[in-house]
């Protein structure tokens, strides 16, 4: 497989981007070699500026469940473009979006429209502390929430312990607000609010932690935070970002039959235009500006383009078969690659839900918290990841993403996609 055209661009992308990318991951740097420059999407496929054809099963990162250049999606784009790009100003788009959201989820009644998920979430943690008068967080180990300054931390020495920066410009101040706990212990989470009991404004967690491995929780775990918020009058954040939409029209809210306090969403709702949204009560979200005292703005929020893509994209996913198809087609991908992996004696598992899967090498049953997660793994994902390349299969270069199903792929794209995977398997554990 030729990359010597990617190789150029990214030689010319570092003389004018820091590491020659506009987000890091994308640079290769847990997988080496030359990062692909993508220059079409169509359906399940993308191509290289090498001409290379590959099955996609990164989409963006998630919020293209609809696959690449959906045709409903790209008409509503052209039409709204056609209109104007961005007014600054209420638009029908972004009632209609909104109607269909708040009229097809049973746990949130008002919605803010932002332009990122990060925003979505910096602007719900603002929202938890000017509504409790509280100042602290609880967050997970293993949870990512954007690169807000008060959620980029690691966790510490102990089980409960104040945050520590992950990045340098995040000043200590901000990680002091923020209490670090391992994912699936509740009995840390009871710890922290004894310590800290009158200054905890919320737990925020992804419910389908999808950031760090795919460390799917016990439905007990996540029940235990609400019931833990409602009794201390703190309020539980469902960051779902990647789990809204993808694993049901309510996302993990739905799946677990949990209403959480607030709830973020990401790209997802505006069919991969960039967009994210914050959603709550009404008596919540009347805290909000310009109704309360919390303020959050954004000129291009609810800009009509990528309001018009997300109407027309979540329209799609309201079908009675829409998410059963897509687990279906799912766990056909998920079942093959473990029929192999069983016959070859492999320690190798899949993790899925809906129409998110994760291929973690180990022996483990279940992975739920980070530190379940082998460091050493990631030495033999590098060479599964470049087969996976070489063979036409492309998805996030970190051995610590996710992929997703996307309903464009065919049973023949996920039977080949399931012998790529089984031949890079081969390559690295032989």
């Amino acid at each position: 497989m030729s990359t010597e055209n990617s190789a150029q661009l990214f030689e010319k992308a570092k003389t004018l981007f820091p590491g020659g990318v506009n987000s890091p991951v994308r640079a290769f740097g847990s997988v080496g070699g030359t990062p692909r420059f993508l220059t079409k999407g169509q359906g399940s496929k993308v191509w290289d500026a090498d001409g290379n054809e590959y099955i996609d099963f990164c989409g963006s990162w998630g919020p293209l469940i609809l696959g690449h250049a959906n045709q409903k999606v790209e008409d509503a784009i052209i039409g709204a473009v056609r209109n104007g790009t961005s007014f600054g100003a209420p638009s029908v788009q972004e009632n209609e979006l909104a109607d269909l959201i708040l009229g097809n989820h049973r746990f949130v009644e008002r919605i803010r429209f932002v332009s990122s998920g990060t925003e979505a979430v910096m602007s719900a943690i603002r929202l938890a502390r000017g509504y409790t008068g509280r100042n602290k967080i609880i967050k997970f180990e293993g949870c990512y929430h954007g690169h807000v300054d008060s959620l980029l931390v690691k966790a510490g020495s102990g089980l409960v312990t104040l945050g520590e920066s992950s990045s340098a410009g995040v000043p200590k101040s901000y990680t002091d607000e923020t209490i670090v706990i391992a994912l699936n212990d509740i009995e840390a989470v009871k710890d922290a609010f004894e310590r800290f009991k009158d200054d905890i404004a919320a737990i925020i967690i992804e419910p389908i932690p999808a950031n760090n491995g795919l460390l799917l929780q016990d439905g007990k775990f996540l029940r235990a935070l609400r019931e833990i918020c409602s009794d201390e009058n703190a309020m539980l954040i469902f960051d779902e970002v990647i789990s809204g939409f993808r694993v049901g029209f309510e996302g993990a809210s739905g799946l677990y039959d949990i209403k959480p306090d607030i709830i973020t969403l990401g790209k997802i709702i505006g069919g991969g235009m960039p967009v994210g949204a914050f959603a709550s009560s009404e008596k919540i979200m009347n805290s909000i500006s310009p109704l309360g005292p919390v303020y959050q703005a954004g000129t291009l929020s609810g800009n009509p383009v990528a309001m018009a893509a997300g109407k027309a994209a979540l329209e799609q996913l309201l079908g009675d078969d829409f998410y059963p198809a897509m687990e279906k087609k799912t766990q056909k991908l998920v079942s093959t690659v473990l029929e192999h992996v069983e016959e070859k004696g492999y320690k190798v598992k899949m993790f899925s839900i809906g129409s998110i899967y994760w291929i973690a090498f180990s022996d483990r049953p279940s992975i739920r918290s980070a530190q379940e997660i082998d460091p050493e793994s990631m030495n033999i994902y590098r060479i599964f990841y470049h087969s996976l390349l070489e063979n036409g299969f492309y998805i996030g270069p970190s051995g610590y993403e996710v992929g997703f199903v996307s309903a464009a792929h065919t049973e023949e794209e996920l039977a080949e996609a399931a012998r790529i995977i089984n031949l890079s398997l081969d390559k690295a554990l032989s």
